[in-house]
């Protein structure tokens, strides 16, 4: 019995290496620092969020210690204004810094960008190129707000600074990168 033919082996045409898987390897953050604006925009962005934090951080302590402030007086109809004395001081204020520590550094550390971060592109890393240790995120929060405090002069280095770091930056051994948008697929 005899079998048939093979048939003629074909070469199939030798495709070129795809450009785009190549330039899709490179890294995400290719982009340099971002600009003193855009950091700006950020903190505002951020702000809002930070604001509604703190404000319901504030209303549960002071429910707690002082509920009758919040009771309906039908005598003067009055509306809470002022916050009762408990409320003050440095016992206050020190709650108030761990609450901003943990809003930034809980972010920082899962995620690298606060919500700000993420609508603005820009990502936080140590220099080493992973996410930020805790230690780090106390310090850049920390320094933030001295920045802040010399009439934002510790934002306004990165003019200054050929690498585009802050103060807070310098300080806590983190950069900030810009995230390129994503390219639009057809």
């Amino acid at each position: 019995m005899d079998l048939p033919p093979m048939p003629p082996k074909v070469k199939k045409p030798v495709t070129p290496p795809n450009t785009n898987a190549i330039e899709d390897a490179k890294p995400i953050l290719q982009q340099g620092p971002p600009g003193v604006f855009r950091r700006l925009a950020v903190i505002v962005y951020d702000s809002f969020l930070l604001f509604a934090v703190l404000f319901v951080a504030t209303l549960i302590p002071a429910y707690i210690l002082s509920p009758e402030m919040f009771a309906a007086k039908p005598a003067n109809d009055s509306v809470v204004h002022e916050l009762n004395i408990p409320m003050q001081g440095w016992i206050y204020r020190v709650y108030l810094v761990a609450l901003i520590i943990l809003f930034y550094g809980w972010f920082w550390r899962k995620s690298g960008q606060t919500l700000g971060m993420q609508a603005w592109r820009i990502k936080l890393e140590s220099v080493s190129g992973g996410k930020p240790s805790w230690s780090q995120c106390v310090t850049r929060v920390l320094v933030a707000g001295v920045s802040f405090a010399a009439a934002g002069l510790g934002y306004w280095w990165i003019w200054l600074d050929k690498e585009g770091r802050s103060w807070h930056d310098l300080a806590s051994k983190t950069v900030l990168r810009s995230i390129p948008k994503d390219k639009k697929k057809a």
